[in-house]
């Protein structure tokens, strides 16, 4: 591995920055606040940040094929007008479950669009009251698990045979048989045990060679995982504690983006972490990623 660099590039002080999303088209990060309310789209050409408010959490944010963004704002699955900053509701989930929010999201290489829940809260040691849905481009609504504690990371391996899937509190890594053409998953199992001192599995990405990147919330760092082996093979320590998720992106995907939280930290972590909230490029990790996908609805 090269030398490795990490530089803050967006010092945003975000309350829970997440979701990071490479845009390929204009060369630009987009990213969200999930407590703060806000869409970001930086420009690292410009170093500039534009931002779109919701008017609840925003769980993520990715590109519509047919222009604009997708968001998980509350409950809701919304389009985006980023020239007009208009929001729509397009469908909702977990109707019956007032206390959810919709967390991570991403689309599939198909143009389906994975998202989960979980409890704004855990009140009285209420666990397990997330889901993981899919949205197909119809806006057809498939819940594909139930009793999901904090619905995170996802991704597809590059024959799209398999779904990578991260539920926070199970400490695990998990990968899922994966149907292209219908979007079902099955035969779950586990590829990585956090191991003690990793912190939390939050966000997480796979490179071009089909290995992991997972944030680790409460770790201060990124872990680079073969889903093969199980091996981590790689830790990059980040300046921050809580670390949220990431992606490749740059011209040629060479550089990792890691967004971080501010929320939660005492008055004195906060003074020893001042770039808690920040957003980080990572260089010289030696690979590269893959482009993301857009929803097709």
């Amino acid at each position: 591995m090269s030398s490795v660099k990490v530089d803050p590039i967006v010092k945003s002080s975000a309350l829970i920055g997440e979701g990071p999303v490479w845009e390929e088209p204009e060369q630009t990060l987009l990213f969200v606040d999930i407590i703060g309310q806000k869409i970001h789209r930086w420009s690292p050409a410009a170093n500039h940040i534009q931002s779109v408010e919701t008017a609840d959490t925003v769980g993520f944010a990715v590109p519509r094929r047919s222009g604009g963004y997708v968001a998980g704002v509350g409950r809701n699955i919304v389009a985006v007008d980023w020239q007009t900053h208009k929001v729509t509701s397009l469908v909702e989930v977990d109707e019956d479950k007032p206390n959810n929010r919709l967390n991570d999201g991403k689309a599939d290489p198909s143009g389906r669009l994975l998202t989960g829940t979980m409890l704004r809260d855990h009140p009285s040691g209420e666990r397990k009251q997330g889901a993981l849905f899919s949205v197909a481009p119809d806006l057809t609504v498939t819940k594909h698990l139930s009793q999901v504690d904090i619905s995170n990371g996802m991704d597809w391996s590059e024959d799209q045979k398999m779904f990578f899937y991260i539920d926070s509190l199970a400490l695990t890594v998990d990968a899922f048989d994966h149907d292209p053409s219908t979007g079902h998953i099955g035969n779950r199992r586990v590829v990585y045990h956090m191991q003690e001192g990793e912190g939390i599995p939050d966000g997480m990405t796979l490179d071009a060679e089909g290995r992991l990147w997972v944030a680790c919330y409460d770790g201060g760092r990124v872990i680079n995982i073969d889903p093969a082996t199980g091996v981590r093979l790689k830790t990059i320590s980040l300046p921050v504690t809580k670390t949220t998720s990431c992606c490749f992106g740059g011209p040629d995907y060479s550089e990792l983006y890691v967004t971080s939280a501010s929320l939660g930290l005492s008055q004195s972590e906060s003074k020893q972490q001042p770039l808690a909230g920040s957003t980080f490029r990572v260089t010289g990790l030696g690979v590269k990623g893959r482009p993301s996908y857009a929803f097709s609805g």
